[in-house]
C-alpha cells in the first residue's frame, strides 16, 4: 500500500466530513433526515475508526524508525559495555564482549515459533570481564518437538570473545514471569527481564537483553527486526480509513434519500 494512496484516501475522509459540517440548520430540518440511531452511530464510530488509521500510520512511522536504527547498527563497529552505559539510546547498538557464561541459571524463552516450528531461545547470563558488568545473553533458538522433554543445549566453559546487539523491544518490553516460582532451573518463561533476574541472583548487570551475533556459542538465530513491515502497517491504515469513509458515506446517503421520501399523508374519504 503506497503513501499515495493512503494520502488520497484521507483527503477523500477530510472532504467528506467538510462536506457534512457544511450542511446548514434548515438542510437538517428539510434536506437531511438521517435518523438518531444511524447518527448516533455515526458519532460513535467515525473517530474510532479515523483514531484506528492514525495508529496503524504511527505503528508504521515507529517500524520505519527501527528499521533505519537497525540498519545503520549493523555496519557499525562494535563497543565495550563501559561505552554503551554513556549512551541515552541503546537500541541494536553492537557491544563486545570477554568473558564467560553462568550455565547455572539459564533461562528458556517459550513459544517462540519458526518456520512452522514450536522452540525456544536459551538466554544466559554473561559476566564480561573488562566492565565487571553481567549481561543477559541471548544464545538463539532452538527446537522444541516433545514438551515433555527439555530441551538439550551445551555451554562452553572456556573464555569467549563475542559480539551481540542489544535488543529493543516494542511496547511495554519485556519482562520477567514467575522467575520465583521455581527453583528448578532452567527455567521456562514467556516474557524476559534482566533487571529482574539481576535482582534475584544479587549481581550488577545490564538492565537489557543482548542477542548474540553468530558464531561459535550462537545456535540459530536471524531474528527479524519487526514482526509486521511497515507497508502492512499502512495497509491496515489504509482500511480502516477507508471504513470511515464509507460510513460517512453511507450516512450522507441515507440522510438525503430520507428526506426526499414523501411523507404519507392521511387519506380523506368522501361519503
Amino acid at each position: 500500500m503506497t503513501p499515495l494512496r493512503l494520502r488520497g484516501e484521507i483527503n477523500a475522509l477530510n472532504q467528506q466530513y467538510s462536506q457534512l459540517r457544511q450542511i446548514t440548520r434548515a438542510d437538517v430540518m428539510s434536506g437531511f433526515r438521517p435518523g438518531a440511531i444511524p447518527s448516533i452511530a455515526v458519532l460513535v464510530l467515525l473517530p474510532v475508526l479515523v483514531a484506528l488509521g492514525f495508529w496503524q500510520l504511527d505503528r508504521a512511522e515507529q517500524k520505519r524508525q527501527m528499521l533505519a536504527a537497525h540498519q545503520l547498527q549493523e555496519v557499525a563497529a562494535p563497543i565495550s559495555l563501559n561505552q554503551l552505559e554513556g549512551l541515552t539510546d541503546t537500541a541494536y547498538v553492537r557491544v563486545k564482549l570477554q568473558g564467560s557464561f553462568d550455565s547455572n541459571h539459564s533461562l528458556l524463552l517459550d513459544n517462540r515459533i519458526r518456520d512452522g516450528h514450536a522452540g525456544v531461545e536459551v538466554l544466559q547470563p554473561f559476566y564480561d570481564q573488562a566492565s565487571g558488568l553481567w549481561v543477559l545473553l541471548n544464545r538463539g533458538w532452538l527446537p522444541w518437538p516433545d514438551r515433555r522433554v527439555t530441551p538439550a543445549f551445551s555451554t562452553p566453559d572456556s573464555q569467549l570473545q563475542l559480539n551481540a546487539s542489544v535488543y529493543q523491544p516494542l511496547g511495554d518490553g519485556l519482562q520477567l514471569q514467575d522467575v520465583a516460582a521455581s527453583s528448578a532451573w532452567p527455567k521456562l518463561i514467556t516474557k524476559v527481564d534482566a533487571k529482574a533476574l539481576w535482582q534475584q541472583l544479587g549481581r550488577a548487570g545490564l538492565a537489557a537483553e543482548l542477542r548474540i551475533e553468530p558464531g561459535p556459542a550462537a545456535f540459530e538465530t536471524q531474528w527479524p527486526v519487526v514482526s509486521m513491515s511497515p507497508d502492512k502497517h499502512l495497509g491496515y491504515a489504509v482500511q480502516w480509513f477507508a471504513m470511515a469513509l464509507t460510513l460517512l458515506g453511507l450516512f450522507i446517503y441515507l440522510g438525503v434519500h430520507n428526506a426526499r421520501e414523501p411523507h404519507n399523508e392521511p387519506k380523506h374519504h368522501h361519503a
